[in-house]
């Protein structure tokens, strides 16, 4: 049977920008083997959309409700997409 795959928009609120949130979700995905890209956005959240092996997107959710040192994560949104984009890589978007 093959791995299911799965691909999720997600928003995460709290204290999460100037304190590495990015850097430390891109390395988070690239460990767990995801693509996809993370920005930061004007109202002071971090928008991420991710696509892997549905294990591993559920993981790194988990992940993002605690974020790295120095970040207090208040609420996730999660959106899953019924389209599958193709995604090479997990990037930082400026």
């Amino acid at each position: 049977m093959a791995d299911r795959r799965r691909e999720v928009l997600t928003r995460v609120y709290g204290n999460v920008q100037g304190v590495g949130f990015r850097a430390w979700a891109r390395d988070q995905a690239t460990s767990l083997g995801l693509a996809g890209w993370v920005r930061n956005e004007a109202d002071g959240s971090v928008t991420a959309q991710i696509a892997g092996l549905d294990e591993a997107v559920s993981t790194m959710i988990e992940r993002l409700w605690k974020g790295p040192a120095g970040a207090s994560v208040s609420r996730v949104d999660v959106e899953d997409l019924a389209t599958q984009h193709v995604l090479v890589g997990f990037r930082i978007i400026a």
